[in-house]
């Protein structure tokens, strides 16, 4: 009977500290889980913020060829033949 006993109280010594792991992982997975939340949130901002830089940095080139600077200036022409060909495409949906 000791022994049985003993098997017993080392079974449930080994369960309570598997209980006890259990809890730990799964406070530490909605730890993970709350910050890759965050980081996924961030990260969205950022995208977003880039795809605003982008188009600032366009329109800044555009600005900048159209006060003189030669840099840019064929894609302000192609951009501009563009703008016009849409105009003209919208003009002429309206006659229509």
């Amino acid at each position: 009977m000791n022994g049985l006993s003993k098997l017993i109280d080392s079974l449930e010594i080994k369960f309570f500290k598997l209980s006890h792991k259990l809890v730990q992982l799964e406070n530490k997975n909605e730890e993970l889980i709350t910050k890759i939340k965050e980081s996924e949130t961030i990260q969205k901002k950022q995208l977003v913020e880039i795809e605003n830089l982008k188009e600032e940095i366009a329109n800044l080139k555009m600005v900048n060829s159209l006060l003189g600077s030669e840099e840019n200036k064929r894609e302000t022409k192609l951009k501009i033949n563009s703008l016009i060909r849409e105009i003209d495409y919208c003009i002429a949906q309206l006659s229509d």
